[in-house]
């Protein structure tokens, strides 16, 4: 006779499964550490000193602050090209796909501007460290192929061709987005509602 099949959610998790969830765990603590203080000031010892876990525990998951900190990017980084991808997918037209996107980059700077500053504080790394490049270039690549994806719905709604070309579209938003993280770091009122205009108002320019 053979025995009932156990289901997935019953089947005991895998080590690797088990892996990658302490690594997300160890990466969320250590999240509060690296945004405020940022790569150069930042070592693995202390991320310890700052989160509930030791040197010890931190440097059997990873290797090094490298490691860690574009774990950490890369981690929230997927989280907004799945945000956007949303954006995209429940606009119905044109002038509501604008006014989504510029409200959802108002949004996320407003929400998470310190996590946005240790992406450009690691993208500026890669220019000095090696070990960084690989990967700011994957998720820069990433990136790129979302703000595209905007574009090309905005395309599809309104019947007509961008003028450009991805990169220079990525180049063209990231450009604007950084800006506004400057201003808004540095107490601008107006910060998110010229972002929030802008990047609008800069979709509609791509189609001109």
């Amino acid at each position: 006779m053979v025995g009932p099949v156990s289901s997935p959610a019953a089947r005991p998790r895998r080590p690797v499964d088990k892996f990658e969830d302490r690594r997300r765990e160890l990466a969320d603590a250590a999240l509060l550490t690296l945004t405020e203080l940022g790569y150069a000031r930042t070592s693995l010892r202390t991320i310890a000193q700052n989160s509930p876990f030791s040197h010890g525990v931190l440097h059997y998951y990873f290797a090094d602050k490298v490691e860690l900190i574009t774990y950490c990017v890369r981690r929230y980084k997927e989280t907004c090209v799945e945000r956007y991808d949303g954006i995209v997918s429940d606009a119905e037209t044109a002038p509501e796909l604008r006014a989504a996107v510029g409200e959802g980059l108002a949004a996320t700077l407003s929400a998470d501007a310190v996590l946005h500053r240790l992406w450009y504080d690691l993208r500026s790394q890669s220019l000095f460290e090696e070990s960084f490049r690989a990967d700011v270039a994957e998720i820069d690549d990433s990136l790129q192929r979302m703000i595209w994806r905007v574009v090309s719905a905005y395309a599809g709604f309104t019947g007509t061709a961008p003028t450009c070309e991805p990169s220079f579209a990525y180049a063209a938003f990231d450009g604007l987005f950084q800006q506004a993280l400057l201003r808004h770091l540095a107490g601008s009122p107006t910060a998110l509602d010229d972002l929030r205009a802008g990047a609008g108002e800069l979709l509609r320019r791509m189609f001109v």
